[in-house]
């Protein structure tokens, strides 16, 4: 068997099987083992080896078409979650732009998965393509050697009837040669010449019985010759067939498996970009830019003074203005602590990533 070539990143890999089918056939000698020129033993157990193989294809294949439908189905979920369900639509500045390319590379995983649907599907159509061209095949085979069968087991039942009728006539002839022995000393001519004429008669039978007994063995031997030909180019028909067979079938589950591997891979670098989004959120910019788009001054209400009714200065001043300096009213910006149990994420000091 050639050795597998493939990396699991590729998905177009598949292994090398060169030399599959140049081994030496095997199958004729196993098939051939019964003595029974009629047993059709060893043939039968390999036509059944080759059904279910066939049946082992297609168990792939409808496998195949399962997952097909499985990831097409988790994809248009993804894709429906993504579009319908509100992730942080209210947030602004960086964080929002990382919440953008979350949602987009959702969809995009989405995407993949439905694609890899796509693939599967193929695959699995390639593998009944693959097995119907193999029925074919062996249904060309099987003819062949289904007429061998009922002509081998036809010549050899006229054979075994010639040989009884062969072996009934010498039996008749030896009951002739006993009567005319036994009718030695008896003195009616006439008596004695039937039986004479009926030995000559059973040795004549015996003779022509003896010639198509003989006939019908060659017949047989030339059919059995036949038949064994036929059978040896069957075995090694079927067994390339069966090489080729399981090249297919292992060639198809690595591709499969590579393909998985590759939505793996895939998923993981848009999850990547995901990932570099949140690098560039800045906890500081998003608050500086929610008070730059929403700030009302930089004056803060002025304290409610007492004011005596009776004073002259009552009105000198409307509630609520500021009569004194500007008083700052924002102090530095905390910094967002973390917790003992709190996950890995990106930090805003240090921007410490879990994958870097």
């Amino acid at each position: 068997m050639g050795e597998y070539g493939a990396a699991a990143s590729d998905c177009s890999a598949k292994v090398s099987a060169d030399d599959t089918l140049k081994q030496v056939p095997v199958m004729s000698s196993m098939a051939s083992r019964s003595t029974d020129i009629l047993s059709t033993v060893g043939y039968d157990s390999i036509i059944q080896h080759l059904n279910n193989g066939r049946k082992n294809c297609k168990e792939f294949e409808e496998f195949l078409k399962e997952r097909a439908s499985i990831e097409e189905k988790y994809g248009k979920d993804l894709l429906s979650l993504s579009k319908k369900k509100p992730c942080g639509q209210s947030e602004i500045n960086t964080l929002k732009r990382a919440l953008d390319v979350f949602k987009q590379q959702v969809d995009n995983v989405a995407q993949c998965h439905i694609q890899l649907a796509h693939t599967l599907r193929e695959e699995a159509r390639k593998m009944e393509e693959f097995r119907e061209k193999q029925k074919l095949q062996r249904k060309k085979t099987e003819t062949i050697m289904d007429a061998a069968h009922k002509q081998r087991n036809s010549q050899f039942k006229k054979t075994m009837d010639a040989k009884k009728n062969y072996e009934q006539k010498c039996r008749d002839k030896d009951e002739a040669e006993q009567a005319v022995h036994r009718s030695a000393n008896v003195a009616n001519p006439r008596q004695q010449e039937k039986l004479f004429v009926k030995l000559a008669t059973s040795k004549t039978a015996v003779e022509d019985s003896d010639k198509a007994y003989m006939l019908h063995i060659n017949m047989l031997e030339k059919v059995r010759e036949d038949w064994q030909s036929e059978h040896i180019k069957a075995c090694e028909a079927f067994e390339a067939q069966e090489c080729e067979r399981i090249s297919f079938f292992r060639n198809a589950l690595w591709l499969h498996v590579n393909q998985l591997s590759q939505q793996c891979v895939t998923n993981d670098e848009m999850y990547e970009q995901v990932r570099k989004s949140l690098e560039m959120c800045s906890i500081e910019k998003d608050i500086q830019y929610f008070v730059n788009q929403r700030k009302t001054g930089q004056t803060p209400p002025a304290p409610i003074m007492y004011e005596n009714f009776y004073s002259p200065q009552r009105n000198a001043a409307p509630p609520g203005k500021t009569t004194g300096p500007n008083v700052a009213r924002r102090g530095p910006l905390p910094v967002p602590k973390r917790l003992p149990d709190d996950p890995d994420y990106s930090l805003v000091e240090d921007y410490t990533l879990l994958y870097q």
